[in-house]
């Protein structure tokens, strides 16, 4: 699982980043801080599915605090997107292949539309949020474009004259998108483009399964950042009226950086995606950061609810990809060999079955798969039983 973090540049993008993974990066108040990507790890906060056990979860990945366990997921920082990309502008190309293998994309945009096209600081309602958006969704877009571009005149001809699958030989061009093949034959029925003249379609067409294409396997939500400052409250609230379409999370990653740095020191006690906090040493801190940690809790956190991080997060794996939370474990046993209650969380996609999840764990156990348990429920399920948030599973193979 990993989530790719893009955006302009000098949005706040590498803040972003630095406050989900607290990852040590550059961010700097010019274009093109980040030049390489930067790898880290950031965190989807669930319900722990301890509390149905009346336990305490030890897990080996990631961490559980009061009852919320945070499951590990890869993040990645790419290079600020320029008008372009797509043609190579900026190191475009090299920073769109560094998002190949991201499952989805948090799309960071300064709502205070306060830096202009080309990433440079502008005064604050200069610039219009929303055209940020629909320039970074058509760069994407025209970067598959380019992929189905290549040599399309010869391979659609060739296709014509064997009678052969577009489906298939699209599916196989876009493997390294992601694409597979029964995603591009929804798509060409969805467009009602004829399979059996693919020489026939326009540049239009092939935009269309382009854009459709990139909707399936890089679907994104918008991080509206930088809403501690008053006009990018109003800017959210239009274009949330107006695109009622995108999902759009109110944010200030600023925010979330100044509270994680805070509680890393144990200056306060925080939860990522926690609408407070509170102080527990206050003789530690100066007059300074009293005043801007009680800002951020006046201002973000009881007008937003969260300083948006964590939902962004929460919202690109659990409600854009709909992907849900599987533990292994044991009707009489919840614990491994080393002792630890529940180690172990997998984020599946939806529609996994008990055999799915069989194989995640190990190969021979789907190879050799007898039947698995509904822990919960105590109840021996199917290999096509499909599996629901929250479940703990035990499987039984073979061997």
């Amino acid at each position: 699982m990993q989530i790719g973090v893009v955006g302009k540049a000098n949005v706040g993008k590498s803040t972003f980043f630095k406050a989900a993974t607290l990852m040590d990066v550059l961010i700097a108040n010019y274009p093109f801080a980040t030049i390489k990507p930067n790898h880290g790890v950031g965190f989807v906060k669930i319900d722990c599915t301890d509390t149905f056990f009346n336990t305490q979860c030890n897990p080996r990945e990631g961490f559980c605090i009061d009852h919320k366990r945070f499951v590990p997921v890869d993040v990645i920082d790419v290079a600020g997107l320029v008008p372009g990309a797509h043609e190579g502008k900026g190191l475009g190309n090299q920073l769109l292949d560094d998002l190949r293998q991201a499952h989805a994309l948090v799309h960071v945009v300064d709502f205070a539309g306060a830096t202009n096209e080309r990433g440079e600081p502008s005064d604050p309602g200069s610039r219009d949020p929303y055209d940020d958006i629909t320039f970074l969704e058509e760069e994407i877009d025209f970067w598959y474009l380019g992929i189905i571009n290549k040599g399309w005149e010869k391979f659609a001809r060739q296709i014509q004259q064997e009678h052969g699958d577009p489906c298939k030989a699209l599916g196989k061009q876009l493997s390294g998108l992601m694409v597979t093949e029964e995603m591009v034959d929804d798509v060409i029925k969805k467009l009602n483009l004829p399979k059996d003249k693919v020489v026939a379609w326009t540049e239009r067409d092939l935009m269309d399964v382009a854009r459709s294409l990139r909707k399936l396997t890089k679907p994104m939500i918008i991080v509206a950042n930088k809403m501690d400052i008053p006009i990018a409250q109003e800017n959210y609230h239009r274009i949330k009226k107006e695109h009622p379409e995108l999902t759009i999370i109110p944010c200030s990653a600023e925010s979330e950086l100044a509270l994680k740095e805070a509680a890393k020191h144990q200056l306060i006690k925080y939860l990522p995606g926690n609408d407070d906090f509170e102080f527990t040493d206050d003789g530690k801190l100066n007059d300074k950061q009293k005043f801007a940690l009680n800002f951020i809790k006046e201002n973000v956190l009881k007008k937003m609810g969260s300083t948006g991080v964590q939902t962004a997060i929460n919202a690109a794996v659990l409600d854009v990809l709909k992907y849900i939370a599987i533990f292994p474990g044991g009707v009489n046993k919840l614990t491994d060999q080393y002792g630890r209650t529940l180690p172990d969380c997998f984020l599946m996609p939806p529609g996994t079955t008990a055999l799915d999840f069989a194989f995640k764990l190990h190969t021979d156990f789907g190879k050799n798969f007898i039947k698995a348990i509904d822990v919960k429920r105590k109840m021996p399920v199917g290999k096509d039983f499909p599996l629901k948030h929250l479940d703990v599973v035990e499987i039984h193979s073979g061997k």
